[in-house]
């Protein structure tokens, strides 16, 4: 059977758009009101959508990927789906290390030496998961690439490219708007 991956996408985007895109007033996190929200945790915690989400990350996912690298918060439960699917063991990265317990900065397993590609819900400018491939190359990962949910940084806004990581995405906020104007229509 011949997947059509485009008419796959576009049905996602369609389906997270109703689900994630609210309506009404809202202060983000810039202090700005929008008449607009995407909560994209209620695509996360829809065991349909994450599902979907996951299976249509895995082939993005870079040659060689040893472990994937789930950020704190919404990375993690893409991360634990994209394990499952693919049977690659995962770790999930705090934002910052612990300093209780065993005072760790990824938590489920060790990526000193291995190809660790994170696994990230929606990426704006980057900068969590520069942050996140800084601190593990500092104990020893290798990271060049991120691969995500949703990428809805405008052109020129990401600051991936100057810490060298590659930004894979599912959709983009173009593709979610545009689900949004077909749905209206």
């Amino acid at each position: 059977m011949i997947l059509d991956v485009t008419a796959d996408l576009e049905a996602l985007a369609r389906d997270i758009d109703a689900r994630c895109r609210l309506q009404g007033e809202f202060t983000l996190r810039s202090g700005r009101v929008s008449d607009e929200y995407f909560d994209k945790y209620l695509f996360e915690g829809d065991p349909a959508l994450l599902r979907r989400v996951a299976e249509a990350m895995v082939p993005l996912l870079p040659d060689g990927t040893e472990v994937l690298g789930g950020l704190e918060l919404g990375g993690v439960p893409i991360a634990t789906m994209v394990s499952s699917l693919t049977g690659l063991p995962a770790v999930f990265v705090r934002k910052e290390a612990k300093t209780y317990g065993t005072c760790k900065l990824a938590e489920g397993g060790d990526v000193d030496g291995r190809r660790v590609t994170l696994i990230e819900d929606v990426i704006s400018t980057g900068g969590a998961v520069k942050d996140a491939a800084i601190a593990l190359r500092e104990r020893g990962a290798h990271v060049s690439a991120v691969v995500c949910a949703i990428d809805r940084s405008a052109a020129g806004d990401s600051i991936l490219p100057a810490v060298e990581v590659e930004t894979i995405s599912v959709l983009t906020k173009a593709d979610l708007d545009a689900a949004a104007a077909s749905s209206s229509v």
